[in-house]
């Protein structure tokens, strides 16, 4: 143990492995100066190569970030914690729109389906060899996409949006390569990618998705993979319009050779179109989720991509878990079969919530954003005084910087759950936590 830094050994894998544990118990805090490699390795009594060696592998893991003569020091949100860091604590008592959870009341019942499902299995188990991807599920999902404009490409199943997007960049990049993430963004993909290895850089985002000029410079700048979210992006709720697809596969166009990863999560709670930019480049990924119209437990995604890609994910897959459940790919073929989630319905019942709460902050002079899913962004000046004030008065709004790189502060209102009589008094809230403020854009 050195003095204020909690990092001990001899090896460039125990020193790098105790500086991780400092930071995962919060020990080490996010930027939190770690001291120089000479210094490091004159009180460990190691070689500076050593520390060297600990170093790179924290940097490769997302852990640390560097910035030449300034020094190493832990990355804002770094990977062993992720960005749960920047979490509020409700307390007891206070409204919580900041979770960004579904309304459990728009979810479909999963007994009777799951029952059938076992049925099935009991008549004909699936064992060790069996193909992983329910024959059924295949054809129903390759129909939607069909039917939505996405290219032909065999399907795989993965645990979840998030599951697919590591499964893809891990299929294509190696540790240093850089991936073009959207900015203001969801926290996860945020974390994930420097936890993979990988670097990022922002690209900014508007109602109508990431801005093609941002997108350009990034691929110019050598970014070697774009993740992409068509629908209900979170926080800021934009969703991909047919002319910023047109910008963007323009721009793909001039980088046939970048990795292009789109992540359709809101799929069955929307009711804008879809857009898809997939087939423009060489190497493509579409995972479309169930999670977020049939349940968060529900742990499984549709993917689609070109053959290599598919091939190497499904490839990969198996020597890890094999397959994702067919008992939980049954269950899903049933809702969709029963036609269990009316998803013009959830998507209206979302959006008179979105649109009464934007509306009400329009007349007291607030900008928000929101044009599709269950999340409003709201651009403010003091982040962390606005979360704190709303908190004060009774509500509990996700800060803004779980979901940022580059972008200007903002808080992100879940509406999922808010009852059209709670709007007035949340923007009430809003309006006193922030100010009245122009429109303003990400960047």
């Amino acid at each position: 143990m050195l003095g204020e830094y909690p990092i001990s050994g001899r090896r460039a894998a125990d020193i790098s492995a105790s500086i991780e544990r400092a930071v995962g118990a919060g020990e080490l805090r996010p930027e939190q100066l770690l001291p120089p490699m000479r210094e490091l390795a004159q009180r460990l009594g190691v070689n500076p190569n050593t520390v060297a060696a600990a170093y790179r592998t924290l940097r490769e893991r997302g852990v640390i970030e560097t910035a030449g003569r300034r020094g190493s020091r832990v990355r804002p949100a770094p990977a062993t914690t992720g960005r749960e860091h920047f979490r509020v604590d409700v307390p007891e008592g206070v409204r919580d729109v900041a979770q960004g959870n579904p309304d459990p009341a728009l979810l479909p019942p999963l007994a009777g389906v799951f029952a059938a499902a076992a049925a099935e299995g009991d008549r004909a188990p699936v064992l060790y060899g069996d193909t992983a991807v329910e024959p059924e599920l295949a054809r129903i999902a390759r129909a939607g996409l069909d039917a939505d404009g996405v290219p032909e490409g065999p399907v795989a199943v993965v645990s979840g949006a998030l599951d697919g997007v590591e499964r893809v960049l891990a299929a294509h990049l190696k540790p240093g390569d850089i991936v073009a993430v959207e900015d203001p963004g969801w926290g996860r993909t945020l974390d994930l990618v420097p936890a993979l290895g990988l670097r990022t850089v922002p690209v900014g985002v508007d109602d109508e998705g990431p801005r093609a000029e941002d997108v350009r410079r990034a691929l110019e700048a050598g970014a070697r993979a774009l993740i992409v979210t068509d629908r209900a992006q979170n926080p800021t709720g934009a969703a991909v319009s047919a002319p910023r697809a047109r910008a963007l596969r323009a721009v793909l166009r001039e980088h046939p050779e970048v990795l292009l990863i789109e992540d359709d999560h809101g799929h069955g709670i929307v009711d804008v179109p879809l857009h898809p930019l997939a087939g423009v480049t060489r190497h493509w990924a579409f995972v479309r989720s169930a999670a977020k119209a049939y349940g968060p437990d529900l742990r499984l995604a549709l993917l689609t991509g070109d053959a290599l890609t598919v091939d190497r994910v499904l490839g990969r897959h198996r020597l890890g878990p094999g397959w994702v459940s067919r008992l939980m790919q049954r269950a899903l073929v049933r809702l969709w079969g029963e036609g269990a989630v009316d998803t013009a319905e959830v998507a209206a019942s979302y959006g008179r919530r979105r649109d009464a709460l934007i509306d009400a902050l329009e007349r007291r002079g607030v900008a928000a954003h929101g044009r599709s899913g269950m999340n409003v962004w709201v651009p403010v000046p003091d982040e962390t005084g606005a979360v704190a004030r709303l908190l004060h008065t009774g509500w509990a709004v996700a800060p803004g910087a779980r979901f940022r790189l580059a972008a200007p502060p903002g808080v992100r209102v879940t509406v999922s759950t808010l009852a059209l009589s709670e709007i007035e008094a949340l923007a009430d809230a809003i309006t006193s936590a922030v100010g009245p403020a122009p429109a303003r854009s990400y960047d």
